[in-house]
């Protein structure tokens, strides 16, 4: 944890770097969980990789409403972290706790009844929906365990104690590749369920880091009676969980539809559809090296902003905002020009089909380009999500997704260039426009007002809730 805020103060490269490279481990192992998956699947066959795909975009999209309990609890606790208000961050961990437990439920209840209709919503092709409605079905009754290891990872990062969630990370990671390879392709004599062992190998590992997190906030006093406020300080705090969380919400709601979308459009190509979602698949997750790394930076932003807001001090929460930004983006950016030296020989391990590696090439090659623009819109993010100012990052995402992405991407795959690389070649546009108007709202708008605690007198700081 960050000591004074004049130590951070004195060597501000060195205080984001102490919170970002536990961050940019933990991202790298989520990598090599996704990387699993891809592979063991398309060792099965492109079927259970195309339904893969699409299935694990539904799951970012089941699991908005954790993300957007998480946003507001990194706003509100690294606020009251900043704020020396430790009273408050006590009761905000309990009533995320709370959230995480009940909302995980509620959706798990309300999803099974429906599973048929969403697999028939996403426009899946006949030959893989069985397949899917599988992955569906589990993936339903992980919501719980996952909710709660999204939210809990959120309070350990926003208390900038950023270590724990990389050892939960690691622990999911190892135990889902091994179920991976043990239960999808029955090595070291585990029963071979195929595709089904994948969904099971997903269901177990992220079950096992959530037990985890929460055994460590047992262990550190943050999960006992006195975490869970009473109901008259849970009416008050709540008001500004949800100011940060619906449009969070929301947005993830936006953006994510805008991916099941972008397969819809992609799996109704008038030829090559499967193809196409098999090589997006793939793409994906090799992009994820790039924008994993990137949501850590994302984070610590989150982090930092959030915290200097509690201090009162929205300059310098401005100041570490661009400092974190032209620090991923040289890092990233080179980082991106060695990966693309490897990148066919890493397609042709993914897949055994040559069809599925040209689209997967051809995908990476023009969201490998996005890069720079991606960068900055993932980093801004993340400080407006510190800030508690969400309401911009929906309104400018949303936008950009909805107003531009995906009306390009259908124009250009379908009618212009009658290919998926008109459907890449819309994402690159988009976020080119998404990230120059992040750029623009950080650097000429107020948005410092959204902070919970307001620049008041240090004299009021005893005076806010706690």
């Amino acid at each position: 944890m960050l000591d004074t805020q004049d130590a951070i103060q004195e060597t501000p490269y060195r205080t984001i770097w102490h919170l970002a490279w536990p961050q940019v481990l933990m991202m790298l192992f989520h990598f090599f969980i996704g990387l699993a998956d891809v592979w063991v699947a398309g060792y099965i066959n492109r079927d259970v990789q195309a339904s893969l795909g699409i299935i694990t975009q539904s799951l970012f999209f089941l699991l908005v409403v954790a993300m957007a309990v998480a946003n507001g609890a990194v706003a509100a606790i690294s606020q009251s972290m900043g704020a020396g208000l430790y009273k408050r961050v006590q009761r905000y961990v309990g009533l995320c706790l709370l959230l995480a437990g009940v909302l995980g439920g509620v959706f798990l209840i309300l999803g099974l009844p429906i599973k048929g209709w969403l697999v028939s919503a996403l426009q899946v092709p006949d030959p893989i929906q069985p397949i899917t409605e599988y992955f569906l079905q589990v993936y339903l009754l992980l919501l719980p365990p996952y909710y709660m290891l999204i939210i809990t990872n959120a309070i350990f990062r926003a208390r900038q104690e950023v270590l724990f969630p990389l050892y939960g990370m690691v622990l999911v990671t190892v135990l889902n590749t091994i179920l991976d390879l043990g239960l999808g392709l029955g090595w070291w004599g585990m029963p071979n369920l195929g595709f089904k062992g994948l969904a099971w190998a997903t269901f177990g590992s992220v079950t096992a880091g959530a037990v985890f997190n929460l055994y460590i906030l047992w262990r550190k006093h943050l999960l006992k009676p006195s975490s869970f406020a009473p109901w008259r300080w849970m009416r008050c705090a709540t008001p500004y969980l949800f100011k940060v969380a619906w449009p969070a919400g929301l947005m993830q709601i936006v953006w994510q539809s805008g991916y099941l979308v972008l397969y819809a459009i992609t799996g109704s190509l008038p030829h090559g559809e499967v193809v196409a979602l098999a090589g997006m698949s793939i793409g994906l997750r090799i992009e994820a090296l790039l924008f994993l790394p990137a949501m850590a930076f994302n984070m610590t932003a989150s982090i930092l902003v959030g915290h200097y807001l509690g201090a009162r001090r929205p300059d310098e929460a401005k100041r570490f905002g661009f400092r974190i930004l032209g620090l991923g983006m040289v890092s990233i950016c080179l980082f991106t020009v060695l990966i693309w030296q490897i990148v066919v020989p890493w397609v042709d391990l993914l897949t055994r089909d040559g069809a599925v590696a040209v689209q997967a090439v051809s995908y990476l090659k023009w969201n490998m380009l996005a890069v720079p623009f991606t960068l900055t819109s993932m980093i801004l993010a993340g400080a407006f999500n510190g800030a508690g100012a969400t309401l911009y990052n929906m309104l400018i995402m949303g936008s950009a997704t909805w107003l531009l992405r995906l009306p390009l991407a259908y124009v250009l795959g379908h009618e212009i260039m009658d290919s998926a690389e008109g459907i890449w070649i819309a994402m690159f546009c988009s976020q080119i426009v998404q990230s120059m108007t992040l750029l623009y709202f950080f650097t000429f708008k107020n948005w410092q007002r959204f902070a919970m605690i307001k620049n008041r007198n240090r004299a009021n700081a005893g005076k806010d809730l706690s």
